[in-house]
């Protein structure tokens, strides 16, 4: 059975106050949708069955996850740079940063930080293989939407994620507030459809645990759109390669700077050295995790370059969220 979902034009117009507003009521629960792609009006996604995904993700399978910046680096050396030899030197700091083996990336500061409950990790599948990124819940009509990078759901361009699984307030291990399985997924077309690194965010809507919502649960952070550039934000993320273990989480905070390498990205920047398994992590604007949410950790270059970029969230974003948000 094909399922389609439309955006209206309301909603699109409602500005981020409103929004927040409308992501403080609750609402029913419907069942989850067939296992179909579609795309609407810039947004793709797909429905997926939650059959005892939860289980499957046992703590041995959660700390052997491979850490999604694998996903990103193949997204980012799929892209065209200005020249040639910048795509190539992109390539080649994408790939040092990765694995964590360039001793010329000197160590910046990072803070080590106690679990947040809206903040976790996410554990999905694509192409069989088990990959692990870092999400956030976010405020929305149906209280049980989860933020996260674009390629930490679909492959950019390809295929979407199966056993999507949120896990707040990981650590060591543990799951104080329980596995959150996703009944649905989404990302801008853009990515999508051809993985482009400007658009890498997606959402998930995730199925209610225990009969009760997940934002209800550990709360949500509100979002921002269209916002000024060049902001201080706070980022967070569970790194998982050397010298984090992806166990516990961290945080860098700084002021956004544009990409030097590849301004089409539009992308921004921040002082940070979050490894892998940080992808997905919710940037806020301010110095808390109290703030509003206005990006994700997104990729990094190794040799030259020790920061975390994340996407502009501008209206192409927006609109992924809406339709996340208002999904039942």
């Amino acid at each position: 059975m094909t399922i389609t979902r439309t955006l209206a034009t309301s909603l699109m117009s409602l500005s981020t106050a409103a929004l927040f507003t409308l992501a403080s009521a609750g609402g029913s629960m419907a069942a989850p949708p067939a296992p179909e792609n579609t795309d609407v009006r810039g947004v793709s996604s797909t429905g997926l069955i939650a059959t005892a995904e939860a289980d499957y993700w046992t703590p041995e399978r959660m700390r052997a996850a491979t850490p999604g910046e694998v996903l990103a680096k193949k997204a980012l050396q799929r892209q065209t740079a200005t020249a040639p030899q910048a795509a190539e030197g992109a390539g080649k700091r994408a790939e040092t940063r990765i694995k964590g083996s360039d001793p010329s990336v000197q160590p910046l500061a990072n803070a080590s930080e106690n679990p947040v409950p809206h903040i976790g990790k996410v554990f999905f599948t694509l192409g069989g293989a088990d990959y692990v990124c870092s999400a956030n819940s976010v405020a929305s009509t149906n209280r049980n939407t989860v933020s996260t990078a674009g390629h930490c759901l679909n492959e950019g361009p390809g295929a979407f994620a199966t056993r999507f699984t949120f896990v707040p307030a990981y650590l060591n291990g543990a799951a104080p507030y329980g596995k959150w399985t996703a009944k649905a997924l989404y990302a801008p077309t853009q990515w999508s459809s051809s993985g482009s690194m400007q658009y890498d965010t997606g959402f998930a809507v995730m199925s209610q645990l225990n009969g009760r919502n997940l934002a209800d649960v550990v709360g949500a952070s509100g979002v921002r759109f269209n916002a000024a550039r060049g902001l201080s934000y706070k980022a967070f993320g569970y790194p998982a390669a050397s010298p984090f273990n992806g166990e516990s989480l961290k945080s860098c905070t700084g002021t956004a700077t544009n990409d030097p390498y590849n301004p089409q990205f539009n992308s921004q920047g921040i002082p940070c050295n979050m490894t892998g398994g940080s992808s997905g992590g919710p940037w806020f604007i301010g110095t808390s995790s109290g703030g509003y949410q206005n990006s994700v950790n997104s990729y990094g270059y190794g040799s030259n370059s020790t920061k975390m970029y994340g996407p502009y969230w501008g209206s192409v974003i927006q609109a992924a969220y809406n339709a996340a948000a208002s999904a039942y």
